[in-house]
């Protein structure tokens, strides 16, 4: 009996991938056994499925293709770039769903598939209809991205718009680490100059407290800073996130552990955030009732980062 797993569809599309020919989707998923264990740094083999109609419906299109799991269990691969055993990935007409992916995963990185899943595409065959248009901006202003889409080197937990501009919050796969000061201990009674009391702009907290308490990765803000992913472009631009953007990264902790499982997944604990609250004091957030309070900067909690787009 094949053994069943969670997976995530982050599917990746800009204008220019419209462009070429064929056609491509990028896929992430993060493979577990059936123990809920990561399937780590290992060679894969991958058949994947697009299903028209239901979960069980009309096979349209299907590939075959190893990938290469990273530390976090996640791979990446590019559907329409494999080896092709049913169909056309670039004459699939997406106006006529709804339509699924079925992967199925041999670890040993054969064609012995022992894993498999599926889950329904919701924004993707939006996306690729938008071709006609030329453009994907004419959607009815909707959003690319999407809370709980793996993407840059982390999880979405938010998307909004400015001036019609996407952005979004992204935070890491994994906490950096369960139990760690806010800063250091000669500037735990110290207010950071310049200020960490923003409350949205955890960047900014975050350089602040580096600037005052040097690098190194024994403190919050500064093992934020020096965290990277892969799928991040190598930006190095995660922080600690500031009150605010914690209170995201909770309003989506039901969707990110659905995602992630309860070993990646946010913790029912405390988590610091990078606002300052006074000489010895800094924000945390409770993951327990989703309260946020002030508390000395020498207590430790967990620590999770994160990145915008």
């Amino acid at each position: 009996m094949k053994d069943s797993f969670i997976i995530l569809l982050a599917i990746l599309l800009s204008a220019s991938v419209f462009a070429q020919s064929p056609e491509k989707m990028s896929y992430q998923a993060v493979i577990r056994n059936s123990s809920d264990i990561l399937i780590t740094s290992t060679l894969v083999g991958m058949q994947i499925s697009i299903l028209q109609g239901s979960p069980t419906g009309t096979m349209v299109y299907v590939e075959t293709q190893t990938a290469t799991t990273n530390a976090n269990g996640l791979i990446t691969v590019e559907i329409g770039s494999g080896i092709p055993l049913t169909g056309t990935f670039s004459t699939i007409d997406w106006a006529i769903g709804p339509y699924f992916i079925k992967t199925e995963t041999d670890p040993a990185g054969g064609t012995n598939y022992t894993i498999t899943g599926t889950s329904q595409l919701l924004s993707v065959p939006y996306a690729l209809y938008a071709k006609t248009a030329e453009s994907i901006t004419g959607a009815a202003g909707g959003f690319i991205h999407f809370i709980g889409e793996l993407y840059g080197g982390g999880i979405v937990v938010s998307v909004w718009k400015e001036s019609g501009v996407e952005h979004g919050l992204i935070a890491s796969l994994v906490d950096l680490s369960p139990n760690l000061i806010w800063t250091t201990g000669g500037y735990q009674s110290i207010l950071v100059p310049g200020g960490a009391s923003s409350p949205f702009d955890g960047l900014a907290n975050s350089n602040a407290i580096v600037a005052q308490a040097g690098t190194g990765t024994t403190y919050a803000a500064s093992l934020c800073r020096a965290y990277s992913a892969v799928g991040d472009g190598g930006q190095m631009d995660w922080y600690l996130p500031a009150v605010w953007e914690l209170n995201q990264c909770y309003n989506a902790a039901v969707v990110v552990n659905t995602i992630l499982g309860a070993i990646e997944g946010f913790q029912f604990n405390y988590y610091w955030s990078s606002t300052e609250g006074g000489n010895s004091l800094a924000w945390y957030h409770s993951f327990y009732s989703g309260y946020a309070d002030a508390n000395l900067k020498g207590n430790t909690y967990r620590v999770r980062a994160v990145r915008r787009f």
